[in-house]
């Protein structure tokens, strides 16, 4: 099942692609806003080669596979982008332990949405990243503390893309195991 990996051209010359009759048991792919069908099908092209399904159960099986190959990347994905957001608010954190200590209460409102545009351009303005840092780096809050304060932050959720990821990644073994069992059964 495991081979050298092919390029692209070779790949479109002899990845198998199921039989008419079986384009049933693979329907259009469900695609996020952002997410590329040519990503996906190079994706499934890929298994396919690799999986080399023989028989409909097998090609279900390799289907199957792609399927969650494709949520294993989106998953990850989109764990990498909490973690980015994760990580605006937590400079966000940092910043309003330094800027709003002795705040007057009138002043409060105020001062936190300022913060909150700071921590804004922090992750939009490469200039302004580096002056936030700095400033942060002078009170105690380098990268390992700002990193610490994302991973308190998005625990829960992070937690849940962990048993995402974890989850697919369990099927998509059991499913591969099951092609093997069906070809030594065969």
């Amino acid at each position: 099942m495991n081979g050298p990996i092919q390029s692209s051209l070779e790949l479109t010359a002899t990845t198998p692609t199921p039989p008419v009759e079986f384009e049933v048991l693979a329907p259009p792919p469900l695609l996020l806003p952002g997410e590329r069908h040519e990503h996906y099908q190079a994706l499934r092209q890929t298994i396919f080669a690799d999986l080399a399904p023989r028989s409909a159960i097998e090609w279900l099986l390799a289907i199957d596979v792609a399927e969650l190959s494709w949520e294993i990347q989106r998953y990850r994905l989109l764990r990498h982008r909490l973690l980015v957001t994760y990580r605006q608010k937590a400079v966000e954190a940092a910043l309003r332990n330094i800027d709003m200590v002795g705040i007057a209460p009138e002043f409060e409102a105020e001062a936190d949405y300022y913060t909150r545009q700071n921590a804004l351009s922090w992750r939009l303005d490469p200039v302004a990243t580096n002056e936030i840092e700095t400033r942060l780096a002078s009170y105690g809050f380098d990268q390992h503390s700002i990193n610490m304060d994302v991973y308190v932050q998005a625990r829960e959720v992070f937690g849940l893309f962990e048993g995402l990821l974890n989850g697919a990644q369990a099927r998509r073994l059991l499913l591969i195991r099951e092609i093997k069992k069906h070809r030594f059964l065969a």
